[in-house]
């Protein structure tokens, strides 16, 4: 069984006890959180597509950490104009373990 869920913009297709980072969440550690953007679910029943989310279903996930993503280069250079510039970025994550996934 699998579902394929939205949260930050992005789309991630998860399965119970599966472990994935997704964008900064504003719970705790340890909590529950539950995914209700739900797009897909695919069981044993067969597969449910939402239009574009499917009602009354679910992913509920657990906080692992929150942290900190890799470091991200980005160079910027105008050719024949001597102008260089490096910046950085680091995105801010929190890693969930995926629970169960209830659906309609």
């Amino acid at each position: 069984m699998y579902a394929v869920i939205e949260t930050g913009g992005l789309q991630y297709r998860v399965e119970p006890g599966m472990k994935l980072a997704v964008g900064r969440l504003s719970t705790s550690e340890g909590e529950t959180v539950s995914f209700d953007r739900v797009m897909l679910i695919s069981s044993a029943d067969g597969v449910k597509i939402g239009t574009p989310v499917i009602a009354d279903a679910s992913v509920k996930a657990r906080i692992i950490s929150h942290a900190r993503g890799p470091k991200i280069s980005v160079f910027r250079r105008k050719r024949r104009k001597g102008h260089e510039k490096l910046t950085g970025h680091r995105q801010d994550i929190t890693n969930v373990e995926i629970m169960e996934i209830s659906g309609s």
